[in-house]
């Protein structure tokens, strides 16, 4: 049988063609496109016409290659969502979680239910682009005409089929979902002024959502195409193709951003979780991914735009090796490099402030992210094993960032654990275990991810002593003032 991910992340998107051939994946990338949020009269925007057209252009092209059926399930990022009215009408279009409208957002709910009340609720971290805080600041008239309020992949599926769902994976980083309830929290909804109703039913990875439309065949030669419920949210789904064994591995899902934790039976949500600002998201197969958002390769990604992408990120992995290791650090989670007009010039105002030499080159530019980011894993290593009381000898980093030797090497010298980097097409591998599952080709989560094992290659990089952690990771605590964040 032939599956299908649709893979939709911050800067691209892709069809990936998945099938089990003599126990292994075998992925055939059927199509690629831009992906990117614009600014219109001043609001980030995404423009999901643009996204769901790709994606029956994938669809095409894999009918034109000779598949006649599939199943298919989408994952993409978290947090955005889409505001449906009557027949089905998109009511705006979306909001980038990276607009600033939410800036003071977080600061006015607060006021309105404390934020040790919300974490008992949601167990969920406390990040100013939440779907909590968009949805508070939403026009009020959109909310009150609004019908149904759908999360980015589930309004695509919907697109797709005409059926209406709220998956668990995504909907849990809405920041509205009660850990004991398992509903939507009536108290937080009362405060962004929706109600239950607008929400369409819960449907877990693995469900049948339906069959492509019928309207959609008559406009575009298609696949006959069964749409599955995956785990919609991309690290969801990322976490699912991490090729873990046992209990004493973590996870590093590295791209846009790095999500660094543990996948466990039971969520933390205690005050010291709180403290931490650790995050309970829900995961596929009733697991729950515990994890602290780290700001991730954002930051290089931009640097390369700002350079109009004069240098690849291998070529500024390479030139960053020439450089002085660890002679500058910034703390990537400040808020100051969420979005910035210029990431070079906030990263070299940052450095000058803090009595630092601001970097000029590109190299020195790549060597102070990739030397931060590598500090920042190994404090989080250490802060994972505290609350959840694991000890950590693996971890796993899956996606782009698994490509990045140098960055790998360091986070191996400064946790002083194994770190095995692959695979870098995770999130589609997830994507597509739930598919398989769901059509019976693997039996659960421990099998398909012992043929991940053997499907792709994975580098092992082993720690060394040649940094001293406790030096590094004090002039990091000093820079960001003496907080981890």
């Amino acid at each position: 049988m032939k599956h299908v991910a649709v893979d939709v992340g911050a800067s691209s998107g892709r069809l990936l063609l998945g099938e089990l051939v003599d126990g292994k994946i075998v992925l055939t990338e059927v199509h690629r496109f831009q992906n990117g949020f614009s600014q219109v009269d001043g609001v980030d925007l995404w423009d999901i016409d643009h996204i769901f057209t790709n994606i029956l252009v994938g669809l095409e092209k894999l009918k034109q290659s000779g598949v006649a059926e599939c199943t298919l399930g989408i994952d993409t990022w978290a947090v955005d969502y889409c505001l449906v009215g009557p027949e089905g009408k998109r009511l705006q279009e979306v909001v980038s979680y990276r607009d600033t409208r939410t800036n003071q957002a977080m600061d006015a709910v607060l006021k309105r239910i404390p934020a040790a009340d919300i974490y008992e609720k949601t167990g969920i971290q406390f990040l100013q682009f939440n779907s909590l805080y968009q949805l508070f600041v939403e026009d009020a008239e959109l909310k009150r005409q609004a019908e149904s309020v759908m999360m980015v992949p589930d309004y695509l599926g919907y697109l797709l089929t005409g059926e209406r769902v709220t998956e668990v994976t995504n909907a849990s980083s809405t920041q509205m979902l009660n850990l004991c309830t398992r509903e939507f929290d009536g108290e937080l909804l009362d405060v962004v002024g929706l109600n239950a109703g607008q929400f369409a039913s819960f449907a877990k990875p693995g469900q049948l959502l339906g069959k492509v439309s019928r309207d959609l065949h008559e406009k575009y030669d298609l696949p006959d195409c069964d749409v599955v419920v995956v785990a919609t949210h991309d690290t969801a789904s990322a976490v699912l193709g991490a090729p873990g064994v046992g209990d004493d591995w973590a996870f590093l899902s590295s791209g846009t951003w790095s999500l660094l934790g543990a996948e466990l039976p039971n969520p933390i949500n205690t005050r010291e979780a709180f403290a931490a600002n650790y995050t309970n998201e829900w995961g596929a197969y009733d697991t729950f991914r515990f994890l602290k958002n780290i700001m991730g390769l954002w930051l290089i990604q931009e640097v390369a735009r700002m350079q109009n992408y004069a240098y690849s990120y291998a070529e500024l992995a390479e030139l960053a090796t020439h450089e002085e290791p660890f002679a500058v650090l910034i703390p990537v989670d400040d808020h100051r490099f969420l979005n910035p007009e210029n990431m070079i010039a906030e990263i070299q105002a940052y450095c000058t402030e803090t009595k630092q030499e601001a970097p000029q080159t590109p190299g020195k530019l790549a060597r102070v992210i990739y030397d931060s980011l590598a500090v920042q894993y190994a404090l989080q290593i250490e802060q994972l094993q505290a609350l959840t009381g694991k000890t950590i000898r693996h971890l796993h980093i899956i996606g782009g960032g698994a490509n990045i030797a140098m960055l790998n090497q360091l986070t191996a010298d400064l946790t002083g654990i194994m770190v095995h980097a692959g695979p870098t097409e995770a999130t589609g591998l997830g994507n597509l275990a739930v598919q398989f599952i769901a059509s019976g080709e693997a039996r659960n989560m421990m099998e398909i991810r012992e043929i991940i094992r053997k499907s792709v290659p994975i580098t092992t990089y082993k720690p060394s002593n040649s940094n001293s952690f406790s030096v590094v990771k004090a002039k990091y605590q000093t820079i960001s003032g003496g907080v981890l964040k």
